[in-house]
Parts: C-alpha cells; structure tokens; sequence
C-alpha cells in the first residue's frame, strides 16, 4: 500500500443573540413593527456567516398623558405661570413624572368674564335711598353686588345732600 493523507479545513461558525432593553413613549418601532405593549420580543434572522441569530427586546412602555380642565374666572386666570385676560384654549406641555421621558400636555378650555363698575353723582335733599340704604350725609358711597357674568359689580355714588332749613316767620 500507498500511504494516503487527508486534509480537512473545517470552519465553524456559530449562531449568535443579543439582549437589549428599551424603554419608550407610547409604541416603539422594531424591525418593522410596531409595538405598543411592555413585554419580551424576539426577532429571528441569520446572521453575517449564515447562522441562526436571535435578538431578545425586553421592552418597557411608558404612556404619555394628558388631562383637560375647564374654568370660568373673573378678568384674568393663573395658569402654570402664565396669567391669562383672555378666554380661549390653551395647552400645556410638561415632563409625565410618572413615565420618564414621556411628556404629559394639560388643556385648559377658559372662558373669562370682566368686572363692571358705574359711578353716579346725586344731590338730594335731606335723604336719599340708594341699594335699599337711607343716606342723610353727603359722601362716596359704594355698593358691590354680582353682575350678570357672576363678577363683582361695583357702583359708586357720589352723593350730595342739601338741607332744608326749617324757619318760622312771626
């Protein structure tokens, strides 16, 4: 016999994994779809040798949100800083503290009504009855009630009073 040898040039390539964890807002994109749910996701392709790879998402969403309010305020309304005259609907975005990184948006829907104010100037004599009150000093006089918008009304009366004089002619 002959005397024989054998060559084997052997190349083993291996599967491969990976783990990552995500935290998001609201859905997360991966590989083409669209996730919405916190949970374990994997994806199976073959990697750059030709083998099995696995990729494993743990994945964490968190929710954005979002709170809507309505007032009704007097002639102007403090609102997260801002003070408002005017009524209107107006949004406010801010950092969700319960869901890093996630914003949370407030909506204010506001109606502002105004305050009114009359001034009246009067001269009477001896009396006068103004707002259900009997008035025999001259004076400012100011009456606060609510107007029609549920604001304070405010009237002022400047009144003036002239005596009569009694005489007696003999």
């Amino acid at each position: 016999g002959c005397d024989s040898t054998a060559t084997l040039d052997l190349t083993i390539d291996y599967s491969s994994t990976s783990t990552l964890d995500t935290i998001a807002c609201n859905s997360y994109l991966w590989n083409d779809s669209i996730l919405e749910v916190s949970g374990t996701y994997t994806y199976s392709t073959i990697n750059l040798v030709g083998c099995d790879s696995t990729a494993y998402r743990y994945l964490t969403i968190h929710e954005s949100t979002e709170s809507f309010e309505t007032r009704t305020e007097c002639d102007s309304y403090i609102w997260n800083g801002t003070t408002y005259t005017q009524s209107g609907q107006y949004s406010y975005l801010m950092s969700n503290s319960n869901a890093e990184g996630c914003d949370s948006t407030a909506h204010l829907d506001l109606t502002i009504n105004n305050t009114s104010s009359s001034t009246e100037t009067r001269t009477e004599c001896d009396s006068y009855t103004w707002n259900g009150t009997n008035y025999t000093q001259s004076g400012i006089y100011i009456y606060v009630t609510l107007n029609p918008a549920g604001c304070d009304s405010t009237a002022t009366l400047d009144l003036t009073i002239n005596n009569t004089s009694s005489s007696t002619e003999t």
